[in-house]
């Protein structure tokens, strides 16, 4: 019998442990598996070197965990120790306020039963924890400084800024703009799946020693399977491990895979909530090349240089989606003779609304879900057409020749939904802490907990929704 069992070790569980090791007793039993297994990072390098590494089948293909039933429409993540901390590019902005009051301000989606400012202090202890680097400027209320300064500007970047203030900012992110605890300086290679100089942060290095803990046990190649509920409790977890079933009881379980797996759990378990596993999401991306006359990109300091908030939040949302804008610093030449780098690339990303079409099912395979998703909803088509229309003005304080967009990406590797935040079990699954409507002494974690889903990257709000849980829970 433990007194807590986690499911996961990526994010939103290492989070949530640290919140709760640092209000449990020393007599406190925690298990945690984690399907996956340990791929060191000084491994993961061989490997991208092209060297053998014992460790690289170790886990499986994250192609092989579901059934895509919409294979156009790509779900990026990886099962291992520290989950997608492993692969993600480190982008770490805030939501803003209004992310959380989307029926509230523009009659649209839901409320999420959280506000922005509840989780202010959360988000600042996740900044610290992971060692943001970010500017001092905002378009969201910050009260405390990042702990790293910004990343550098390119020539491009510092002609928007100037032209639009805190609504073009350097972007927010774990990869370190100086050496810091262990970890190196960005080394702008754009490698950032797998940083060659570990500066990214990862759980693996996260200097968060809650998998050390003498009070948590860590089960390596453990998947899952589904809990048993008893008068609206979790009475024990079954996983399989070497292909043998086991059992494990625990007074208080945390769910911490992602959103396929997180519903997968629950609907396997029985669940009836009529929003499990419905609404996955994320939000669209699609590329613009702009191209210049006389204005090289040059200079700036890791992958995505800045975020631009002009296409973000207004009344347009009643109708249309938000807009961030991420700027490229991938290498890339303009072919044409005398002016390699006269052009600047940069990432539009839209918000999407949750919808019920879009879902995630058992299947025959009972450790593998199916996943069905029916394409770009008419709001974020309409947000797509908005920024094309407006781009030529917002960016006339440049010296454009002209401008070209691609189409929309197969996917942003964010996978959101499913186990929906509400304030009642009529609008969602879970509460503000993230606990079960139904099922009391269960949390489920992560971007599975998004009411809607922001053009924002979701990292830093799921690690600070993590923390807000556990400290207000226990």
């Amino acid at each position: 019998m433990y007194d807590l069992v986690v499911v996961g070790t990526g994010f939103a569980s290492t989070f949530f442990l640290k919140a709760y090791l640092s209000k449990a007793p020393a007599s406190a039993k925690v298990l945690v598996l984690e399907r996956g297994h340990l791929y060191p990072h000084v491994e993961r390098v061989k490997k991208g070197r092209g060297e053998d590494t014992p460790f690289a089948k170790l886990n499986v293909n994250y192609t092989d965990t579901f059934i895509n039933n919409t294979p156009e429409k790509r779900w990026v993540f990886q099962p291992a120790f520290g989950g997608s901390s492993n692969c993600w590019s480190g982008c770490t902005p805030r939501f803003l306020p209004a992310d959380f009051q989307m029926k509230t301000l523009y009659g649209v989606a839901n409320d999420w039963p959280v506000t922005y400012q509840e989780l202010d202090p959360y988000y600042t202890e996740a900044e610290e924890l992971m060692a943001i680097s970010g500017p001092d400027d905002t378009p969201f209320p910050k009260k405390q400084p990042y702990p790293l300064p910004a990343h550098t500007f390119t020539a491009v970047d510092r002609i928007l800024q100037k032209e639009y203030g805190n609504l073009y900012i350097s972007q927010p992110t774990a990869r370190a703009s100086r050496a810091v605890n262990g970890r190196g300086q960005c080394c702008g290679s754009v490698i950032c799946r797998l940083c060659p100089v570990n500066a990214k942060f990862t759980i693996e290095n996260s200097n968060i020693p809650v998998y050390e803990d003498p009070r948590v046990e860590l089960l390596y190649g453990a998947q899952v399977l589904h809990l048993s509920f008893k008068q609206n409790s979790v009475e024990k977890l079954t996983f399989i491990k070497e292909g043998k079933e086991k059992q494990v009881t625990g007074d208080v379980i945390a769910l911490g895979a992602n959103a396929l797996f997180n519903a997968h759990i629950l609907l396997s378990s029985g669940d009836t909530n009529p929003f499990t596993g419905r609404g996955l999401g994320e939000q669209v991306g699609m590329e613009t090349t702009v191209y210049l006359k006389d204005l090289a990109t040059l200079g700036g300091s890791t992958l995505v240089n800045a975020n631009g908030y002009m296409l973000y939040d207004g009344p347009h949302r009643t109708e249309a989606a938000a807009c961030l804008i991420e700027t490229s610093n991938n290498p890339f030449i303009r072919l044409e003779k005398g002016k390699w780098r006269d052009m600047a690339k940069f990432r539009m990303i839209f918000e999407e609304l949750p919808d019920e079409q879009n879902y995630v099912a058992i299947s025959d395979d009972r450790t593998r879900p199916q996943v069905y998703h029916k394409g770009t909803s008419a709001y974020t088509l309409k947000g797509i057409e908005r920024m094309k229309k407006m781009i030529p003005q917002l960016f006339s304080c440049l010296p454009v020749e002209k401008i070209e967009f691609e189409e929309p990406f197969e996917t942003e590797s964010h996978i959101i939904g499913t186990t929906r935040m509400s304030k009642t079990a009529s609008e969602g699954v879970v509460d503000k802490h993230m606990i079960h409507h139904q099922y009391r002494n269960l949390f489920v974690l992560g971007s599975s907990s998004f009411t809607t889903y922001t053009p924002s990257n979701p990292t830093l709000t799921l690690s600070a929704l993590s923390l807000y849980a556990a400290y207000n829970s226990f």
